[in-house]
């Protein structure tokens, strides 16, 4: 948060909620969801009010409160609505407060955003799918369809279909999958993702430029369809592209096995500010699917807990012995400090907790939560039930209850505000 200088500015101010140079507004909108991530995890509610200020802000919400503001126009596309948008659904799939009665909830501007994409799905090239940009003033966008835009379209149908019970989100998610699998962006045999094609050829050359979070970002996509409908193929399909997303952990160090790495960019020095955010998401999407296919924890957590031990080896740089590195597999900090690395080590490290969290709340159980007293929305939750989803289908024994940070009390020792140090001595990786 050391990198957040937005709520210095005026609360008018195009800065609110935004992130300095050279992190594009997408990246804000996605260090809100780490934060949402951290407070779920944590109960350290440090940061909500900052948060919540952020996520409302005009300047990023929008007149029409979709996250399409005029003032970001020039840079805004459909990958960073995503980003946006999966924010504020975290928000209402936890019953976060939103205190502005006069603002929609977050499940309102959920909806919101989902429309915002379903209006741009167009067929006039490759049978469907979302371009990547959205305005004439990024024309190399408007002839090029991605991964990411449309796996974000995917994963927040799928949400919005588990979180309203509605079946028009799960027949877009459907469509989405089915489209992402014909067009090649979701390999069929290996479960690999790719980066996109162009229009120019109708989709026919994929570009097989491959990273880690739009892998996370379909994974969680499946998870959320397992979890909400039950059916195997959704549970077969999460189990497939979690296998797929193994060769990011494949990396070049071989004693640092099962440690993930942007393949793309990280081995020959050419991460952008973009890339070094990647990893954060894969790691935050591959511990949410915990929580919807519980048989994925296993393969999970074999990828992740010697990730989290490598990228908490990496935050020992800079003036306060804190700043974390970039490349994970070097065995310590290398020297490459920045926003998306503290970003990727905090996803990594705090998805250790994810057994203690409840899960996100399906339809029924999303409330509109005004009263933004910290303290009393952090209350306990209940004690593990046999839970069963909306469908009819059993779940794990998990948390339930719908009070913002429900979590159960932490079985491996007592955390207040959670160190990386400290939560990693509680698994003995320390």
């Amino acid at each position: 948060m050391s990198y957040y200088k937005g709520n210095l500015s005026a609360p008018d101010s195009v800065d609110m909620g935004d992130l300095q140079d050279p992190y594009y507004w997408w990246t804000a909108g996605a260090l809100w969801g780490a934060m949402l991530d951290y407070y779920h995890l944590t109960n350290d509610s440090t940061y909500n009010d900052v948060v919540t200020q952020a996520l409302l802000a005009p300047t990023n919400l929008g007149a029409q409160h979709s996250y399409m503001p005029p003032e970001h126009a020039f840079e805004e596309g459909n990958d960073d609505l995503f980003f946006w948008g999966s924010a504020a659904i975290a928000a209402a799939e936890r019953n976060f407060p939103q205190p502005n009665a006069t603002l929609p909830s977050w499940l309102d501007m959920g909806a919101n955003v989902f429309n915002q994409l379903a209006g741009r799905w167009s067929t006039q090239h490759c049978g469907g799918g979302l371009l990547w940009q959205i305005y004439a003033s990024n024309p190399n966008g408007l002839t090029y369809k991605n991964s990411v835009s449309n796996g974000g379209f995917f994963q927040i149908a799928a949400r919005m279909a588990r979180a309203t019970g509605n079946d028009t989100y799960l027949a877009w998610a459907e469509r989405i999958w089915d489209w992402s699998v014909d067009v090649g962006f979701v390999d069929r045999e290996h479960y690999h993702v790719y980066d996109g094609a162009s229009i120019g050829t109708n989709c026919t050359e994929t570009n097989p430029a491959s990273f880690t979070y739009t892998s996370g970002i379909y994974l969680y996509g499946a998870a959320v369809m397992a979890n909400y409908t039950g059916r195997p193929e959704w549970k077969r399909r999460a189990e497939q592209l979690l296998d797929g997303a193994g060769w990011f952990f494949n990396s070049p160090n071989a004693t640092a096995e099962n440690v993930m790495f942007e393949g793309a960019c990280e081995t020959v020095g050419r991460c952008n500010a973009d890339m070094t955010t990647f990893k954060g998401y894969l790691s935050r999407f591959m511990w949410q699917s915990t929580q919807m296919v519980p048989s994925l924890r296993a393969k999970v957590e074999s990828l992740l807990v010697p990730s989290a031990r490598a990228a908490a080896a990496t935050c020992t740089g800079g003036p306060t012995g804190r700043a974390c590195g970039q490349k994970w597999y070097v065995g310590g900090y290398d020297g490459i400090p920045g926003l998306g690395q503290e970003m990727c080590a905090l996803e990594t490290v705090q998805g250790l907790l994810i057994r203690e969290a409840a899960p996100p709340l399906e339809a029924g159980d999303i409330k509109t939560v005004r009263d933004a007293s910290w303290t009393v929305q952090a209350a306990s939750a209940p004690k593990p039930v046999q839970t069963t989803t909306k469908r009819g289908v059993a779940g794990d024994a998990r948390p339930t209850g719908n009070s913002a940070g429900a979590r159960l009390g932490l079985e491996r020792g007592p955390l207040v505000v959670v160190g990386l140090g400290v939560l990693l001595a509680t698994w003995g990786l320390a």
